[in-house]
This record gives C-alpha cells, structure tokens and sequence, in this order.
C-alpha cells in the first residue's frame, strides 16, 4: 500500500514498560530494547538474534550497542562489527567483538540488545511506534463515542490495532475485544499528546460475533 495511504506503525520496544509486562524496571527507563540472542550461529561466535524493531540498521550497521545479560539490570557496552538479515527466518546474524567461538556465543543466549532512548529514529509524519500507540483510547470521530482502548499492535499487511472494548460500547458482547486496520482511512486522526485516535469505521467493522 502506498505510504499516503496508511499510517504505519514502528516496532522498537521501550524495556520493561510496556504496559502488558509484568515486571517494571525503572533503571531501563531510558533504554530501548531492539532484539534478543536466540542462538549461536556456525562455530566463529557468531550470533542469531530476533529483531524487536523495524529499523534494520541496528543490526547491519556497524557500532556500538548495549548488552543486557539475563539477570542482570544495567546494559553494558559492546561493538557490534557487522550483521546481516536472513529473510527466510525474521532473523539477524550478527558478530560482536569479543565473541570468538560458539562457547563465548552461547553464554550470550537469551542477552538482549540495546539502544538508548535517546537514539530513537526520527519518524515522518505518517509513522508512529508501538509503545506510543498502547493505552491510547479510540473514539468515533463521528459521535465522540469512546470505543475503547489500544492494548497492543498486531503486524499483518496493513498492522492491526488491538482494542479492548469499552463496557458501554458493547455491554451485551462477550468477545471484549475488536481489531481495526490502522490505515488512514480508518484512522484519520491520532494525537499521541491528547492519547487519542478518532476512526470513521465502514459498517460492520466494529460488529463481533457472540
């Protein structure tokens, strides 16, 4: 679809504050988390990792990034030297220095990588990321009618917002939940600062099945 037509939304989560975690971190506050290792790569210390963002050059661009280690609560710094995609799987290899066998590469299992808040990518002005699309309330731009709230972003070819329904937009639903395309034809309006997105629904969209 072409970029005019739909309001696209970034994946690059903020550590351990997205609202459906369980566990708040106010030390990482300020960090970015982009991926996590899953898995040595062939036997040089090379590293599998799934991507937590929509911006491949934090992977593909030499520099320094910040380790996380499983347990551990400050991120350190390390050089990543080169990186590389593989389609096939929505997975990164990557080679950090200081990693030099499949040994040093395994005890890096399950580390996440990243970034600092600050370093986050200037969007254009169709492009909104994840974290400040949840907890924004929906309204029909028609009638000011609260439909709910924004509980998570689903990927599809156009992403989906997830919206837990308000108890008096469907008191008589069991299913609490719809998703809405997040296309601008559907979501003219969103206002990160007021949390807010107006929708115009075509007829049925909103309609669950009991």
């Amino acid at each position: 679809m072409n970029r005019e037509d739909t309001k696209n939304a970034k994946k690059e989560r903020k550590k351990e504050t997205n609202p459906k975690s369980e566990v708040q971190n106010p030390q990482l506050d300020d960090w970015l988390d982009i991926g996590k290792i899953v898995a040595a790569q062939g036997l040089s210390g090379e590293l599998r990792v799934y991507p937590n963002t929509d911006f491949p050059e934090r992977f593909e661009v030499a520099g320094t990034r910040w380790l996380l280690r499983p347990g551990e609560t400050e991120p350190q710094p390390i050089e990543l030297l080169e990186g590389r995609y593989l389609e096939n799987k929505n997975l990164y290899i990557i080679k950090l220095a200081g990693v030099e066998n499949r040994n040093q590469a395994e005890e890096l299992r399950d580390s996440k990588l990243m970034v600092p808040l600050s370093d986050r990518p200037q969007l254009a002005e169709d492009e909104f990321y994840v974290p400040d699309l949840i907890g924004l309330e929906v309204f029909l731009q028609a009638s000011g009618e609260l439909v709910g709230t924004v509980v998570d972003i689903i990927p599809a070819g156009n992403d989906l917002l997830e919206v837990e329904l308000h108890p008096e937009f469907a008191p008589n639903k069991k299913q609490k939940k719809v998703l809405i395309p997040f296309v601008e034809a559907i979501a003219p309006v969103v206002d990160i600062q007021a949390g807010r997105i107006e929708v115009t629904p075509p007829p049925g969209l909103l309609e669950i099945n009991d």
